[in-house]
């Protein structure tokens, strides 16, 4: 059975910094895109950060450049999101995701990532 599991999330100050983990189960996930993606309320499910191992290429949302990071470990099939400099309009659910087809070929699209993990409230206070 396929599951991802996300932790790290929590409630931290303006300004903080947090470190969420993905680790996955049930097959390989070596070449499958690896995305990150958050729901705050009210609002849609919006992505945020993704890696494909394969060709050792990251993207990210405007919103995370430069203050989020995306790494993995295949050997321990685990992603990370190094999330710094957090503001309040980070709030959100955030969820991992995987997209078995991506390979070399990054989407920032929901729908083309068919494993999601449970999710992990981030909670930024002002």
């Amino acid at each position: 059975q396929v599951q991802l599991v996300e932790s790290g999330g929590g409630l931290v100050q303006a300004g903080g910094s947090l470190r969420l983990s993905c680790a996955a189960s049930g097959r390989t996930f070596s070449r499958d895109v690896m995305g990150w993606f958050r729901q705050a309320p009210g609002k849609e499910r919006e992505f945020v950060a993704a890696i494909s191992w394969i060709v050792s290429r990251t993207y990210y949302a405007d919103s995370a450049q430069g203050r989020f990071t995306i790494s993995r470990d295949n050997a321990k099939n685990t992603v990370y999101l190094q999330m710094n400099s957090l503001k309040p309009e980070d709030t959100a659910v955030y969820y991992c995701a995987a997209d078995p087809e991506g390979w070399s070929t990054i989407s920032a699209t929901a729908r083309a990532y068919d494993y999601w993990g449970q999710g992990t409230q981030v909670t930024v206070s002002s």
